[in-house]
């Protein structure tokens, strides 16, 4: 039986909802199964990692040509996991595009080895790029695909949303697109010392 979501969303599996509220997550909370996406709110560290989780699988097992990941430091991502890592190559193949958006990776470099060693394979289809602290526009932490985004909203809870809602997609990508426009390369995949 399917919950309604509070969020005007989608619905939500109570199965889903369940498991939200036995992780000590509020109400509102939804957390994305592994076998799909569920749009909603999410609430805790638990719940963003596993939205990221579902998001990037998804995106493996439907093929979508583009992902963008932008945060300001990547530190409490899940990208060192062997499931998420499993997840990017299974998505990796030519014609994908993958673009990183952060004001510095040295948190990726330090913590996320799976992910580096995979950044350093798929180099050609990962565009890595480095924003300046302190924009006019400020770098969200979100995944943007062209079906799904995950948005982590600012505050001192981690919480966020997980929505398919093409005007939601609209206005991250335009903010992710101004981010870029004022952004360098950085994280390169190997460093070359003479």
């Amino acid at each position: 039986m399917a919950v309604p979501d509070k969020t005007g969303l989608g619905q939500a599996p109570s199965s889903a909802k369940g498991a939200s509220l036995a992780n000590g997550l509020d109400s509102e909370a939804v957390v994305a199964p592994v076998d799909g996406l569920v749009g909603g709110r999410f609430a805790g560290r638990e719940a963003f990692q596993q939205t990221v989780r579902a998001v990037l699988s998804q995106a493996a097992a439907e093929g979508w040509p583009e992902i963008i990941l932008s945060d300001a430091d990547f530190e409490d991502w899940p990208l060192g996991e062997a499931a998420v890592a499993q997840s990017l190559n299974t998505w990796a193949k030519s014609g994908r595009r993958l673009i990183l958006l952060a004001h510095s990776f040295t948190a990726i470099q330090n913590r996320h080895f799976r992910f580096v060693r995979w950044r350093q394979t798929w180099d050609h289809i990962i565009d890595c790029r480095r924003c300046k602290a302190g924009e006019s526009t400020a770098l969200p932490s979100a995944i943007w695909t062209p079906v799904w985004l995950m948005h982590r909203l600012e505050g001192d809870r981690i919480q966020g949303v997980l929505s398919n809602e093409p005007s939601r997609r609209f206005q991250l990508r335009e903010t992710l697109t101004e981010c870029m426009k004022r952004s360098a390369p950085g994280f390169p995949a190997s460093t070359l010392g003479l």
